[in-house]
């Protein structure tokens, strides 16, 4: 039979305790914890956490999170997967100063401003706001400007939902994204509509030609016929020599035979 307790924990979610994050990274020392996973735990709490100082690698992703609040005191975070949680805000993470990699994709921060905090953090690199292939987003994803917006804001990322911003390569993504925005046609706009795309080719394009007969493709196969009768020649006497070779080292035949052969 469950105690009260033990209810009341189950309702209310799940909170990071020190005997949850010695028992999920194998430390005695919170402060020895470089790595740490915590997904779809269900929590609700970050509770201790905040303790994990030399903690570089973060698994948030998949929780009931609504605030970050211990994060605050990881200085030497590097990594942040928060997706899939409740955040409206991601305030905390304005003194991790050594973040690089952040993934906020699945919750609810509803425009640019709940970014603003992030503006200080100048390592940061990469960040994901929406995730199509695992169905995660945010409100502020919704907006025509999205895309712009969080570029203004944050202009040292090199990377933004999967796709480079800046670097090598950051060309080729803009010039997908402004053809995808020329095809697709807005509410209300006039023809004319993109046409079905039609064969390059007439079907009998691919049809075989018929063989041709040419003197160098025959004196082609038959200098290849000569070479390898030639080959089967020296392997035939490959072979006898080896076999020369066998009965003249044999225990029978080394005080009759010579050596030279």
């Amino acid at each position: 039979m469950e105690s009260r307790g033990e209810k009341s924990e189950e309702a209310d979610g799940v909170r990071v305790t020190p005997q949850l994050l010695k028992a999920r990274s194998g430390e005695f020392s919170l402060e020895s914890i470089l790595l740490l996973k915590l997904r779809g735990l269900g929590l609700v709490d970050l509770g201790c956490l905040g303790d994990c100082l030399g903690l570089e690698w973060l698994d948030l992703s998949g929780n009931a999170l609504t605030q970050l609040g211990p994060l605050a005191s990881l200085r030497q975070l590097a990594v942040l997967n928060v997706a899939d949680n409740r955040l409206t805000g991601l305030e905390p993470l304005a003194a991790c100063e050594n973040l690089q990699h952040l993934n906020a994709a699945g919750n609810l921060l509803a425009g640019p401003a709940q970014l603003q905090c992030l503006a200080g953090l100048r390592g940061l690199e990469r960040l994901r706001l929406r995730d199509p292939l695992a169905r995660l987003s945010n409100p502020l994803c919704a907006s025509p400007c999205y895309w712009a917006s969080v570029r203004e804001l944050l202009p040292g990322l090199k990377v933004l939902d999967g796709e480079r911003v800046s670097g090598r390569g950051s060309d080729f993504y803009q010039l997908c994204r402004d053809l995808d925005s020329s095809l697709r046609p807005g509410p209300g706009t006039p023809g004319p509509w993109p046409v079905e795309a039609q064969p390059w080719v007439e079907p009998s394009y691919w049809e075989a030609w018929p063989p041709r007969s040419s003197s160098i493709l025959e004196e082609a196969c038959r200098q290849f016929q000569d070479t390898l009768q030639e080959c089967h020649d020296l392997d035939r006497q490959a072979r006898d020599s080896l076999a020369q070779a066998e009965r003249v080292l044999s225990p029978a035949g080394a005080a009759t035979t010579s050596f030279i052969f």
